[in-house]
Formats: structure tokens, sequence, C-alpha cells
């Protein structure tokens, strides 16, 4: 363990200052204004890359969700929203992406603070990213058509997609921003009414989401967000008899819960994106060994390995695994520990000193049962314990708890195989199926493989891969629904059918 003091770089210093001069309201967003938590209860929210206090978060309870969740279903049966046409919500939705644009750095500058990824992931592209995918649904709502299909002469059969009601969501703190606007902006362009918990770790960005959606035309009522503790506010959802549908985000165990509140609730409707421990399989005819590696710290180690779908289990064919390890391992030094706030940081502080202590017993553990060539530190950098260095561990056995539990943070299990077969079962061996990644030079290979992973999506030459025109989504204990692509738009509607005779 070294004690380091992180010196800014002359821009790391523009951004430090950016963040002093930001005000930070941590109160709740319901029927579009900013209101104190009747729960009364306030938490002093901390950089966890510094220990300094931010802002006092409010954390709401069950009176704050009932005046949300009230909101929102009196704005939705107003039809201001839900009966608004396709143009209009378009052009609101259109709105809502310019102002998060122009705020982009503020929006950045939440995120980071608040859970540590490096400004120059949030401001490049968790920001701009998610103002992109407001103009998306924007655009998709209007290119969505209803159906006439075929039905007996006499008759017309129209065929809708509805609107479900009010939806509540649920999301994680590894993507703030990025995450939410996944759920958020699909059931808006849907016509729904919003109830948003963001988590207590990094609630700021959502919070002023809400803000941003009222000025660009949203009506009040419509987006609502109540920061708190999941064993409250999530329960508050779950347990909401007038909560029609929950989208969420998080671990396998509350997904489970998720299930238990809404069969013995209102039998509400779930989409539910829950844990992972994703594959990544080299194999010994891969084209480029090099960028295998490069990629595979990428997979592993991007956003601390703060990542649902990380690619932390690496599989690689024997004839090339020496090599591999010492491409990787070198690929490893560019995912240092730093100051969140300077762009030159690759990877920055995990999201508290509590997770960050839960990754180190799952160091120390491999530490007990295998061997790790790479990382395996702990360093104490601008007074803060919450950074581990990237961790590369081998000749741990795949069936070994690690392979099975999700670390979320930037620890890399390496192991060797002989058959396909071999590395197939091995990658299939959790309970997960979120996603998977392959290399191999030979197409027949990539297909084959690819389609006996069990995985919502595979990546082949390359890692984690996904897009706005894409769904990402898991099977088996990953969960169901899928986010993004206009395959999003299903959460959060569904089909309707008005049968006219008329002859």
């Amino acid at each position: 363990m070294t004690d380091t003091v992180s010196a800014p770089t002359a821009v790391a210093t523009t951004w430090h200052d950016k963040a002093a001069k930001l005000t930070i309201d941590g109160r709740p967003v319901i029927n579009g204004e900013r209101v104190d938590a009747q729960s009364g209860q306030t938490q002093a929210k901390t950089n966890p890359a510094n220990g300094e206090t931010i802002s006092q978060l409010h954390l709401g309870g069950q009176a704050d969700v009932d005046a949300a969740v009230s909101a929102a279903r009196t704005a939705y049966e107003s039809g201001e929203w839900s009966r608004a046409s396709a143009t209009h919500r378009r052009e609101v939705l259109l709105r809502l992406a310019d102002l998060i644009e122009a705020r982009a750095d503020e929006f950045a500058l939440l995120d980071t603070l608040d859970m540590g990824k490096p400004i120059g992931e949030s401001s490049t592209i968790d920001a701009p990213g998610s103002a992109a995918l407001y103009r998306f649904y924007g655009e998709a709502i209007e290119k969505t058509a209803d159906e006439i299909p075929v039905t007996p002469v006499g008759s017309t059969a129209l065929v809708t997609r509805e609107p479900l009601g009010v939806i509540g969501i649920i999301v994680p703190w590894n993507y703030p921003l990025e995450i939410a606007t996944w759920k958020i902006a699909p059931a808006l362009a849907a016509g729904n009414a919003l109830v948003v918990k963001p988590p207590v770790e990094a609630s700021h960005s959502i919070l002023l989401l809400a803000e941003l959606a009222a000025e660009a035309g949203v009506p009040a009522g419509i987006l609502n967000v109540v920061p708190g503790r999941g064993s409250v506010v999530g329960q508050a959802l779950g347990m909401h008899m007038d909560v029609d549908m929950l989208g969420f985000t998080g671990s396998t165990e509350v997904a489970m819960q998720l299930q238990q509140y809404a069969g013995t609730s209102n039998m509400k409707r779930l989409a539910l994106e829950a844990g992972g421990k994703s594959s990544n399989i080299i194999f010994a005819d891969c084209d480029d060994l090099e960028a295998a590696a490069s990629k595979s710290a990428f997979g592993a180690f991007y956003n601390q390995g703060e990542v649902c779908s990380a690619n932390s289990r690496i599989f690689v064919e024997r004839p090339v695994y020496e090599k591999f390890l010492e491409l990787f391992t070198a690929a490893a030094d560019g995912f240092q520990p730093g100051d969140p706030l300077d762009p030159e940081t690759a990877i920055g502080s995990l999201v508290s000193e509590k997770h960050a202590d839960q990754v180190w017993e799952c160091v120390e553990e491999a530490r007990a049962d295998g061997i790790i060539i790479k990382g395996g530190n702990r360093p104490e950098i601008n007074g803060s314990k919450a950074f581990i260095d990237p961790t590369i561990v081998t000749d741990l056995p795949a069936d070994h708890r690690l392979h099975q539990h999700e670390i979320f943070g930037p620890v890399a299990l390496v192991t060797p195989f002989d058959t396909e077969d071999e590395a197939i079962e091995k990658a299939n061996g959790t309970p997960y199926g979120l996603a998977a990644s392959l290399w191999t030079g030979s197409m027949a290979r990539a297909h084959r493989v690819s389609s006996l992973l069990v995985a919502g999506t595979v990546s082949v030459n390359t890692v984690d891969a996904l897009g706005f025109t894409t769904p990402f989504g898991g099977f088996k204990q990953s969960g169901f629904g899928r986010d993004l692509s206009v395959h999003a738009l299903e959460n959060y509607s569904d089909f309707k059918t008005t049968w006219l005779q008329w002859g």
C-alpha cells in the first residue's frame, strides 16, 4: 500500500476549478419542483476520491414515494404527455438533448464527483452519449408505426402501442446518467409518467436531468426523482399498488427481491438487467494477439471494473497462453488509478471505500488461492483508500468462487484451456448470461462458438460491444428485458387491439 498525492495537470486544474464552483442540490424532484424529503433524513454525500463532502443528499421515505407516484399518476391521467402526439414528444426530447449537451461539463462533474469515474470518460462519453440517446428515442417514436392486420371482410382491426402508465425506474451507480437514460428516454418516448430512484452513491446527475426535463417541456409530474436507500425507496416502488411497471439495473439479489415485491403487490411488470460475470475467450487462431490483449485490458479494467458486463474471466488457448499473459500484463499498465478530475487518468476511484473493502477481500482471496501476476495493491491517493490497482490473477480453477462472484472491481482472472468445447463449458459455467467475447480468425468458429455461448451479447474480435441500435440485456440470472434499440420501447408499452365491425 502506498501513499500518493496526485499533482493536478494544467487541464486537471481546470476541472478542479469547475468542480469548486458547483452548487449541488441533493433534494428530490417531485411534480416538477425541488422539495425537501418528507422523511427529514439527509446524508452527507462525499467524493470517494478524496473524502470531501459535496452535498447534503435528501433520503426519501414512503411518504416521498407516495407523493411522487401520486404526481405521476395525476400527470399521466391528464393526457398532456400520454396522449400527446409523437411529434410533440419528439420535439421535447430533442430539446432535452440540447440542454444536456449545453451543460455536459456539469453532468460529467456530478458523476465524477459522485462515484469516482475519470472525467475524461464522463465528459466525452457518458454525458454526450446520454444526450444522443434522447435524440435517438425522440426520432424513433415518429418512426414506430401501428398496425392494421388482416381481418375478415366487414371488419377492421387497429393494433396500437399504448404506454403502461406509471413506471418506477431503479438505476445503479456505475453509470448514473447513462444507464438512467437507457430507461428514462424510451419510457418517456412511449408516453409514460416516471418515478426514478437514483443510487444514493450517485444521485445528482439524475436530479439535474429532471430539472432540465421540465425546462425542455416535459409536464410537471411526468419525471419525478426520489433519492434514497434501496431498502426504503426501492422497496416502496416495488410494493406500490399504483406503479404499473419497474425498470431496473443492479444486482441479481435485488432483482430477485423486486420479483417478489411484484408478485405480492399488483403483479407489476418488470424489466431487469441484473448481474454478470462475462467471459472472454482467446483462441490460438486469433489474428492479432496484441489487439486481443489490449482490448481485454479495456474489457476488464475500464470504469475501474465497475461494469456489469466486464469481461473479467479470460480463457486463453494453451499454445498462446504465455504470450497473451505477457501482452495482457503490459496492457494493464495503461489502467493505473489516479485523480478522477485529471483527463489523463485511466481509472479513478471505486465508488466508496466500503466497496473497495469488498473488492480488496476478493483480491486477498485470490492471493491466497491463486497467483497474482500483476497489481494486487491498494494505493492511497489524496487521502482516499478507494483505489485499487488493476489486478491479474492466474491459477484459479474455473469453479472457484471468484469465477462465480461478481467482483465489480479491476480484477481479471486468466485461465488456460485446451479444446473449444472446454472453453465453451467454462464460459457458460456461471449463473449469469449477460455478455461474452471471443477472438478468432476463423469465421466458422466465430459463428459456431457464438451460437453456443449463453449471453445476451457476444462480441467477436472485440469486447463488450454495444450501440444505440442493438438491444442489451441478458439470459439466466442476468435478467430479462432489453435496454437500448427500438426494442427497449417494448418494456414500457404494450399492444392494444381495437376491432371495428362495420359489415
